[in-house]
C-alpha cells in the first residue's frame, strides 16, 4: 500500500456540507491522507498520521478536482471565423455544427484522439480531474463509432451523440436519419459508450424524435443525457425528467413547470455558462434552480462552435458573476454537482472513501476562483493521489 498526505491546508473545501462549515463543508488547518489513491483520513494538520509521501500545502486552499460533465472534445478544425462573425452580429444557430462535421469526417483516427487528449490535458492543468466526452461531429455510423473510440482513450465517461443535428445528406429526410441513429448507428456505437444524448431544439431534433432515440439507447443499456432548452423554451427538459435522464444540459430557457419537474426528480440541471458567454445569450437561471432544490452542475461545454474553452475556473467565475450563485455554490456545482450529473459516488467530494482527486490553489480560499477571474490560480492537481503535470 502507498500512502500520501497533504498537510498545512489552510482551507479544505470538501464539497460535503456534513464534513465542515457551510455548503462546501470547509475544514481549516486540515490534512488529508490517501492510501492507494483513495482518501482514508481527514483531520487537523497537527494530528496527521505519517505517510510514504507528504506535500506541505503552506496554507493554500485545497478543493476537489473539477468534474466537467459536458464536453465535446472529439472533433477536428475550429470555427474561429464563425465566432468572429457572431461577435459582429450574426446570431448563433445549431446549424453551424455541420462545419465541424465536415472537418471531423476528414480527420484521421489519430488526429481525433490527439486533439481530444490535448484538450483534456489542457483542462487538467486548470484543475479538471474527470471529464465527459461526447461524439456528435461524425454523424455517420463509421465516424460516430471512431469518435467514441477516441473519446474512450481519454475518459470512461463517453456519450453517444449521433443525434447532435441532422447531417446535410439527410436534410430533407430527417426521420430516415433518426432510423439510422436508432438502428445501425446505435448498434455500432453502444459498445463504446456509457451514455446517449440528444440535442432537443429547433434546428436539431423534436421531442418525438428524441424520445425514439433515447428509448432505443436505454434499451441498449445506455444512461441518458439530454441537451435541452438552449435556444428556445420547449419540452426537452420535461422529456429528460420523464425518461429518468441523469442530466439535462443547458437549461437556458425554462418555465416554472420545467423547474418544478426538475425539483421533483433525480435529473441534474447541468449548466454551461461558457456557451452563454461565447454566444452573448441569456444565462441559465441558476439561482432559481438552486433555490427550488434542483441539483445543479456547471460544465465547460468545450466545443469549437459555442464554447471553445476548457476552463472550469472560468465557469465558476461566470456562475457567480452572471448566474447568481455564491462562490461556495458554484464550486459545489463544479465538483459534487458534476459527479451527481455523472451519477458517480467516487469523485467530486473530499471525504474518506472517495478518490483522492484534489487541487491546490495559489490562494487562501476557494472564493478567489470568482474573486480573481482569469488568474491561473490552480497550481497543483492530483488524480487518484497521482500528481499531474504542473498547471503553471
Amino acid at each position: 500500500m502507498t500512502s500520501v498526505a497533504w498537510t498545512n491546508i489552510g482551507e479544505l473545501a470538501t464539497a460535503d456540507a456534513s464534513a465542515g462549515e457551510g455548503p462546501l463543508g470547509v475544514v481549516r488547518d486540515a490534512a488529508v491522507v490517501a492510501v492507494d489513491g483513495v482518501i482514508e483520513w481527514i483531520g487537523p494538520s497537527s494530528a496527521c498520521p505519517p505517510a510514504d509521501e507528504a506535500h506541505d500545502m503552506d496554507g493554500r486552499a485545497v478543493l476537489p478536482g473539477f468534474v466537467d460533465a459536458h464536453m465535446h472534445p472529439v472533433f477536428a478544425g475550429d470555427r474561429a471565423a464563425e465566432f468572429d462573425a457572431r461577435m459582429s452580429g450574426t446570431a448563433y444557430s445549431a446549424g453551424g455544427i455541420r462545419t465541424t462535421v465536415a472537418a471531423t469526417r476528414a480527420a484521421s483516427d489519430a488526429e481525433l484522439a490527439a486533439n481530444a487528449a490535448r484538450l483534456v490535458a489542457e483542462a487538467a492543468r486548470q484543475g479538471t480531474t474527470t471529464v465527459e466526452a461526447k461524439s456528435g461531429y461524425g454523424l455517420t455510423v463509421h465516424d460516430e463509432a471512431r469518435s467514441l473510440v477516441a473519446g474512450k482513450s481519454v475518459t470512461e465517461e463517453t456519450t453517444f451523440l449521433g443525434a447532435h443535428v441532422v447531417p446535410a445528406e439527410y436534410a430533407d429526410r430527417p426521420d430516415d436519419y433518426v432510423d439510422l441513429v436508432c438502428g445501425e448507428m446505435l448498434d455500432a456505437c453502444a459498445p463504446h459508450a456509457k451514455w446517449a444524448d440528444v440535442f432537443v431544439e429547433r434546428g436539431a431534433f423534436d421531442v418525438d424524435q428524441a424520445r425514439r432515440i433515447l428509448e432505443a439507447a436505454q434499451a441498449k443499456g445506455l444512461g441518458l443525457r439530454v441537451h435541452a432548452n438552449q435556444l428556445t423554451q420547449g419540452a426537452g427538459v420535461r422529456l429528460a425528467v420523464e425518461l429518468g435522464a441523469a442530466s439535462v444540459d443547458h437549461c437556458t430557457h425554462l418555465g416554472d413547470d420545467d423547474i418544478d419537474a426538475l425539483a421533483g426528480s433525480r435529473t441534474v440541471a447541468t449548466l454551461v455558462p461558457g456557451a452563454e458567454f461565447s454566444t452573448r445569450s441569456t444565462y441559465a437561471p441558476a439561482r432559481r434552480l438552486w433555490d427550488a432544490g434542483v441539483t445543479v452542475a456547471i460544465a465547460s461545454d468545450c466545443n469549437p462552435g459555442s464554447s471553445f474553452t476548457t476552463s472550469m475556473p472560468l465557469m465558476v467565475a461566470l456562475a457567480v458573476r452572471e448566474m447568481g450563485l455564491t462562490p461556495a455554490e458554484a464550486v459545489w456545482a463544479a465538483t459534487a454537482g458534476g459527479a451527481a450529473s455523472l451519477r458517480r459516488t467516487d469523485i467530486g467530494v473530499l471525504v474518506p472513501g472517495r478518490r483522492a482527486d484534489l487541487i491546490a490553489l495559489d490562494a487562501p480560499s476557494f472564493v478567489h476562483l470568482a474573486y480573481r477571474p482569469g488568474v491561473p490560480l490552480v497550481t497543483d492537481v492530483w488524480r487518484s493521489a497521482q500528481r499531474l503535470p504542473s498547471a503553471v
